[in-house]
């Protein structure tokens, strides 16, 4: 599983490097796709549950499941991949927000908060803890602390032989409340993160998700494993970080 996991970040790299104002989301998708046959894999998302394309590709006030096509990238947009491989029987699944040229200030802070809040919520990521540990960890610090929307619709969930498996995991919630963590889960954690309202809609393609004040959102998605010990996160935005600073057109880069 861990090898899906990491093929994942290696397609982010792969359409990282790319990212640039005047090319289409269509044609990071079609980088993502290849790149994923290429290595043996299929992608999770096509055809699953009628989606028709390989990468969800969410642009600036779309949270989630945004379609690619002829959308042109410009200065100053952001874009969320959301991508998924299967091999050898499992799949790994992981999201990324990347900032295009000259982003504003507080887009960049949207999006420094959100992956910091995944890290947040991993350290939770423990035998004997609860799912709402995570959750609850994730919702103070984006919302509590730095008045983003929550997105409640929407939440993280169990992975493994099958895309999404139980338990679902909530980007908010209380402690102690949920389902106990025990060792060998492995748990998609994906905050998804508003700048404004945590109120979202949906475009009629049955599938794009849009904040309800077309604010940015941004989205950020790691694969985890609980052990006895500290996590194991089975993903690794290594890559993606490193492609990230080659491309002069990614003007913002950070780790966590």
């Amino acid at each position: 599983m861990r090898q899906s996991c990491l093929l994942v970040g290696k397609a982010h790299a792969a359409a990282a490097l790319m990212l640039k104002p005047g090319i289409t989301t269509q044609q990071v998708n079609d980088v993502v796709e290849e790149f994923i046959l290429d290595h043996g894999a299929t992608p999770s998302f096509k055809n699953y549950h009628g989606f028709p394309y390989a990468t969800c590709i969410s642009m600036n006030e779309a949270v989630v499941h945004g379609f690619p096509g002829k959308h042109v990238l410009k200065d100053g947009d952001i874009i969320s991949l959301d991508i998924g491989v299967y091999k050898n029987g499992f799949h790994g699944d992981s999201a990324y927000t990347y900032a295009i040229g000259n982003v504003d200030d507080d887009i960049k802070r949207l999006l420094r908060v959100t992956k910091e809040s995944l890290y947040i919520g991993i350290d939770k990521v423990r035998t004997g803890n609860r799912i709402g540990d995570i959750s609850n960890a994730i919702q103070e610090y984006t919302e509590k602390k730095n008045g983003y929307g929550v997105v409640r619709e929407l939440v993280g969930h169990g992975l493994g032989r099958s895309l999404h498996e139980d338990p679902q995991v909530p980007n908010y919630g209380k402690k102690g409340s949920g389902p106990k963590l025990k060792e060998g889960m492995v748990l998609a954690i994906e905050p998804m993160i508003n700048m404004g309202v945590k109120e979202v809609s949906h475009l009629d393609d049955g599938w794009t998700v849009l904040t309800k004040d077309r604010k940015p959102s941004a989205h950020f998605e790691h694969d985890v494993c609980v052990t006895k010990g500290d996590p194991d996160i089975l993903s690794s935005f290594t890559e993606i970080e490193e492609a990230e600073k080659k491309n002069a057109n990614l003007t913002w880069s950070y780790g966590v």
